[in-house]
C-alpha cells in the first residue's frame, strides 16, 4: 500500500482523530502532519480527501472553498476537525480500514503506536 493511497490517508486521519476524542492524545498539528507523512501528500490532494470525508460525514468541523477550476481549499484549521460517530463506525467496521490497519500495525513508528493506543 502506498503512503498516499486514499484509504491509507483516511485511516490515518480517522485513527488520529479517534485517539483525540478518546482523550489518549491532544491534537497537535506537527504530530498530525507526521502521522500523515504530510511531506508526501500535495495540499490539494489532502484538501480533496478531507472534503470527501466531510461529505461522507466521517469528520466534521472543516470548511472548504473552490478556488480555481477543480481545486478545493480548506479554510479551517485542522485542529477544528473532529471524528463523527459515522467515522468511528467506518474506522472499526469497514473491511478496507481493517486491511489498512493490519498493514500499518506491522510497520514500526508513530502510526503503529496510535493503532495500539486506540484499538488495544
Amino acid at each position: 500500500m502506498a503512503k498516499d493511497d486514499y484509504d491509507v490517508i483516511v485511516f490515518k486521519i480517522l485513527t488520529y482523530l479517534y485517539s483525540c476524542i478518546k482523550r489518549k492524545i491532544t491534537f497537535n498539528i506537527k504530530v498530525f502532519e507526521a502521522v500523515l507523512s504530510k511531506n508526501n501528500i500535495p495540499d490539494e490532494y489532502l484538501a480533496d480527501i478531507l472534503q470527501m470525508m466531510t461529505e461522507e460525514k466521517l469528520i466534521k468541523g472543516l470548511s472548504f472553498i473552490h478556488a480555481w477550476g477543480q481545486d478545493c481549499i480548506c479554510i479551517s484549521n485542522y485542529n477544528e476537525m473532529k471524528i463523527t460517530a459515522d467515522g468511528i463506525k467506518y474506522l472499526k467496521d469497514n473491511s478496507k480500514m481493517n486491511e489498512v490497519k493490519q498493514y500499518l500495525v506491522s510497520v514500526p513508528g508513530l502510526v503503529a503506536d496510535l493503532i495500539n493506543l486506540v484499538f488495544n
